[in-house]
């Protein structure tokens, strides 16, 4: 399937027993996680440049098909350092053919001319996908900026190949997710590249949650 589903982070001790086993250590976290879901989403990246280390030892413990979906630095979208784009695209090379969309958080309002919106896509590396995180209603409208590569978080009807959503009202029912798994069918169906991210809370609810939708998915 062309659907990825999984939650916003992985290395929450508080996940344990209820994901994790009890006596599970944190640097096993990931290969287990990546053995139950397909996708992650990594937000500790918004706050620091990721370590290539770091992003080559992840890539190393997943299997083939999963995904990290990687947060951009603030440095570039909040503080419009757009110069700093290149050296983060050239570290996330080292997740190499496991490296999914990036997500990248603007400031809640649209208070740059459109000329920064263009200037941060270009600084991008093309081949690239883009999830633009753009709550604010005064991004309404912004849509005609974007090119194949960049979607609007939560976007549906667009005609790039990906969509990007993020579920962020927990809880979510049976019936909540099996509505999303039928209204995600005809993407899936078609071959679009759905990536799905539950947030994270204290429990394990994320994980829950995303193992649900895969189960409802593959159900219909």
């Amino acid at each position: 399937m062309s659907l990825l589903v999984g939650a916003s982070g992985f290395s929450f001790a508080s996940w344990k027993p209820g994901f994790y086993p009890a006596s599970m250590r944190s640097s096993e976290f990931l290969s287990f996680y990546a053995q139950r879901l397909s996708t992650v989403e990594l937000n500790g990246t918004f706050y620091r440049q990721p370590e290539v280390k770091t992003l080559e030892q992840w890539a190393a413990s997943v299997p083939d098909g999963f995904r990290f979906s990687v947060k951009a630095p603030r440095t570039i979208s909040i503080f419009g350092r757009v110069d700093f784009a290149p050296e983060f695209c050239a570290r996330l090379r080292s997740l190499g053919d496991r490296l999914g969309p990036v997500l990248v958080r603007f400031d809640e309002r649209r208070e740059r001319d459109d000329d920064f919106l263009r200037a941060l896509l270009a600084a991008f590396d093309d081949d690239l996908w883009l999830a633009l995180d753009l709550r604010h209603p005064s991004w309404d409208g912004v849509e005609p900026l974007l090119d194949d590569r960049a979607v609007r978080v939560n976007q549906m009807e667009t005609d790039a190949p990906f969509r990007y959503l993020r579920f962020r009202e927990p809880p979510y029912d049976d019936d909540a997710l099996r509505e999303w798994a039928q209204r995600l069918a005809p993407l899936d169906d078609s071959g679009v590249a759905v990536h799905c991210y539950f947030r994270h809370e204290d429990e394990p609810t994320a994980p829950a949650y995303a193992q649900r939708l895969l189960e409802l998915a593959g159900d219909r």
